[in-house]
């Protein structure tokens, strides 16, 4: 039987850092009507909770991924993760919404360096070839803790409240920190981190193709955060369902498709780049034919029963994340692994704007009018978002 290479033990375990990340973020979407109903939030406030953590998260992650690059992956993802896991514990004893203002916005400073921190442990450890697998396995982390934050709920909130909730998973992170120190001393790095003696990124902000890679991404990932803050919502509003009931029935389901997606995406540009397709090349390919199929999420609010809206939203999230995957891989194809926190932070800050400036428009939306002018809109920005790639990519 073959032995699982090292390199691989250690992308494992920040796969499990990125599961923790990604529950600590969905539990608020998953308690969404209870913390709506304690606090009297509107859809809008909600969105403006949402738009709190993602301007901070953006503001903060290109200095994220800088320090990351500079201090080194060990002593700055435990930093981090350690802030974020006292921000989601902390959360459960908030009295108000100024308090859940302040939780949800020191989370989002605290998780800006979770993907450029996995970003850089894919870069120091794998193959190039591999990079695209990598963030496949990342987004199985992301999907794992996204399917537990609402089958948590379900189970905890009405035996223990909501509270007790994002206190126990909060702690959950600090378990995290010895297991990656002690895995970092066994598992030898593929490169050297160069970031310490390097000058620093400061190049980067004169490439255009960094601008323009954030700039393709706040586009691209759109239906990322609508169905990542929205979907309990979703079937509570425009399916009539009870919270408990869209949690244990539909809501998990979209993130499972996601990991599903973002295995397609890297595995068939995997496959082309090692039949001798150029890198760039592979990763647009598969970038166009998601962003064409993505224009059929318009159709999400005609479906006629639950079951098949959320086959619909899985399918959304399924393509999304075979374009996601390969573009979180540019960044180190093209700034090599000395560069790859920062050059993964520049896309996390655009995410981080874009939901920041999207979420009150989709809860003002909803409020007045429901979820169909939203999934209409949104299932055209990813292919605005390839178009403004492949300008980029082709860029002299």
């Amino acid at each position: 039987m073959q032995r699982i290479p090292l390199r691989w033990i250690a992308v494992g375990v920040f796969v499990l850092s990125s599961s923790l990340n990604y529950l600590d973020r969905q539990l608020l979407a998953a308690l969404a009507p209870t913390v709506r109903g304690e606090f009297q939030l509107t859809n809008e406030q909600y969105g403006l909770v949402i738009s709190s953590f993602a301007l901070v998260y953006a503001a903060i992650a290109p200095a994220a991924g800088w320090f990351i690059d500079r201090v080194g992956l060990n002593l700055g993802a435990g930093i981090s993760v350690a802030l974020w896991s006292l921000a989601g514990s902390a959360t459960a004893w908030t009295r108000s919404f100024s308090g859940l203002l302040a939780c949800r916005t020191v989370l989002g400073a605290a998780e800006a360096a979770g993907i450029p921190a996995t970003g850089k442990a894919n870069a120091t450890y794998l193959e190039p070839r591999e990079l695209a697998l990598g963030t496949a396995f990342n987004q199985v982390g992301i999907t794992l803790g996204s399917v537990a934050a609402p089958l948590i709920v379900t189970f905890m909130q009405p035996r223990y409240g909501w509270r007790s909730t994002f206190a126990l998973c909060g702690a959950l992170g600090l378990l995290w920190i010895p297991l990656w120190w002690f895995t970092s001393k066994r598992v030898p790095a593929r490169s050297v981190e160069k970031s310490r003696a390097d000058k620093g990124g400061g190049h980067l902000f004169r490439d255009r193709r960094f601008w323009g890679l954030a700039l393709a991404n706040a586009f691209v990932m759109t239906l990322y955060a609508l169905w990542s803050n929205w979907t309990t919502l979703y079937f509570v509003q425009e399916r009539h369902m009870t919270q408990d009931q869209a949690n244990r029935e539909f809501a998990w389901i979209p993130a499972v498709f996601a990991t599903a997606g973002g295995f397609f995406g890297g595995v068939v540009s995997y496959r082309w780049i090692r039949s001798g397709m150029n890198v760039l090349r592979a990763r647009m390919r598969i970038c166009w034919i998601s962003a064409v199929i993505l224009l059929a999420t318009a159709a999400v609010p005609l479906m006629p029963h639950p079951a098949l809206a959320a086959a619909a939203i899985s399918l959304s999230f399924f393509w999304t994340l075979a374009i996601s995957t390969n573009v979180y891989a540019l960044p180190i194809d093209l700034f090599g692994p000395s560069h790859a926190g920062l050059g993964v932070a520049a896309l996390t800050c655009s995410f981080g704007l874009m939901t920041a400036f999207l979420s009150p428009w989709i809860g003002g939306m909803v409020d007045r009018v429901g979820f169909t002018p939203v999934c209409v809109a949104l299932s055209i920005t990813p292919l605005l978002g390839i178009g403004i790639l492949r300008w980029t990519l082709n860029a002299k």
